[in-house]
């Protein structure tokens, strides 16, 4: 490659670097200023942190067209076209993380008062788990740091718990009739950007992942509970039929509200027929795993009555309920539950399911 040629290529590969930087820059001081405008009621801050969304928003537009015209000009191939295909994935996260402290800086322009101290002190946790997650997974994507990304993602991942703690503390807020209702509102709102940051965040460190090894963002896996009143035969042929059927979609189990003591014979022997194992099967009562249940993504109650039984979920745990018969065996629960299963999962992972 000829050394002209070569130096131009890096100086737009710095124009675009340089500008990501900027604009990385920007949206955490705008998350700032925008949870600060919440804390202390500053209307002043939360006016100019809105406008300011509009620099922000001219700047991912630049962004866009320099690495547009970086693909016109250079055709690049291998490293520098996974940079710049991951950078203009991320433009459109930065200019989300933008639109998100708009969002909370208005927020603060409708409270009529400030939080409680409560849900103030829940604000200021969650805006210090998104800054910084939001700074590494920025220094990892600047630094392709995959060791930063990876770190990161991990503590991502654990955070759902805290979003599921502070919607209680406001719900319990909203019990006293302290705030008028609008005022709740706009909380709420302020924690659902919050979150997202955390979200978007995860996207930066993926397209970190892939600019320096070149592995793209692999198939969301998910975490399955089937729950029934004894689980000693219908959710233990769901876990095991799914468990067999989509090993590499996601990890399940199984769970009784009145577990029995043991798995019904009749099921144990309709199982081996179909290929299933419930020799080593035994059911699990409900009542421990409730302190669990925000590791599932989808708890699926069988039968009647499964979802007052289930009782209350967390935040992220979605319950859906299937109205099989249980009472009419291990073969006709199986015709049930098969195809219901293989609908679900190629619901949550397309054609990728298995």
């Amino acid at each position: 490659m000829p050394a002209h040629y070569e130096e131009r290529l890096q100086k737009d590969l710095t124009w675009i670097q340089d500008l990501v930087a900027v604009v990385g820059q920007a949206i955490t001081k705008a998350i700032d200023d925008a949870v600060t405008s919440v804390l202390k009621l500053d209307k002043d801050l939360a006016a100019m942190t809105v406008i300011g969304d509009y620099t922000i928003n001219r700047q991912t537009r630049e962004l866009d067209r320099l690495c547009h015209a970086f693909v016109a000009r250079h055709l690049p191939s291998a490293g520098h076209l996974r940079y710049v295909s991951a950078v203009l994935r991320l433009d459109i996260g930065l200019e989300r993380i933008g639109d998100y402290a708009a969002t909370i800086a208005r927020t603060a322009g409708q409270l009529s008062a400030a939080p409680p101290p409560v849900v103030a002190r829940d604000i200021e946790m969650m805006s210090e788990h998104a800054r910084r997650m939001l700074n590494d997974s920025l220094r990892s994507f600047q630094q392709r740091d995959v060791a930063i990304a990876q770190a990161t993602l991990t503590t991502a991942a654990q955070f759902a718990q805290y979003f599921d703690r502070v919607f209680a503390d406001l719900v319990k807020e909203g019990e006293t009739h302290s705030r008028p209702v609008p005022d709740l509102f706009s909380l709420m709102a302020t924690f659902n950007r919050l979150e997202r940051v955390i979200h978007q965040a995860k996207n930066i460190c993926e397209e970190t992942v892939f600019v320096a090894t070149g592995k793209t963002k692999g198939e969301k896996t998910f975490q399955i509970l089937f729950v029934d009143a004894q689980n000693n035969g219908p959710s233990q042929l769901a876990e095991h039929f799914t468990r067999k059927a989509f090993p590499q979609s996601g990890r399940y189990r199984s769970a009784g509200w009145a577990a029995a003591e043991d798995v019904d014979g009749a099921y144990r022997h309709f199982a081996a027929t179909v290929g299933l194992d419930l020799s080593k099967a035994w059911p699990t009562p409900l009542a421990t795993l409730i302190d669990q249940l925000d590791d599932y993504q989808l708890v699926i109650g069988i039968g009647d009555g499964a979802r007052e039984q289930i009782g209350k979920v967390p935040f992220h745990t979605t319950v859906l309920v299937w109205p099989i018969d249980a009472a009419a065996g291990p073969e006709a629960v199986y015709r049930q539950l098969a195809p219901r299963v293989r609908e679900l999962m190629e619901l949550l992972r397309g054609e990728q399911a298995s």
